[in-house]
């Protein structure tokens, strides 16, 4: 019997030493729980802390209107189209009906 026994306090010990080990990681993971939550909340306060001390974003900068286009001189631009038109016509591109048709479109 003693031999039975033996093995059951060895089992006995063993199984203590598990038990104790659980324990053991059990509040090693309280702990490191605490200590995440510890340093979350440190982060968050250094965070907020800096966004404090830190200076505001500048103020964004409206686009500036594109430069106005230079008034047109409707006249000078009609005689530049009738040079062409007349250059085209003078090499035979266009007949006299389109060149009419065309002089009348400018001047409308």
């Amino acid at each position: 019997m003693r031999r039975g026994m033996r093995r059951r306090a060895g089992i006995g010990l063993l199984g203590a030493t598990v038990v104790a080990g659980g324990a053991y990681a059990a509040g090693s993971s309280r702990q490191q729980n605490a200590y995440r939550e510890q340093s979350q909340e440190q982060r968050i306060n250094e965070l907020e802390a800096q966004q404090a001390s830190a200076p505001p974003p500048p103020a964004p900068v409206a686009a500036a209107p594109p430069p106005a286009a230079a008034p047109v001189d409707r006249g000078q631009e009609r005689i530049k189209q009738f040079q062409q038109l007349a250059e085209l016509k003078g090499q035979g591109i266009l007949t006299d009906e389109e060149f009419e048709r065309e002089k009348a479109r400018i001047l409308t």
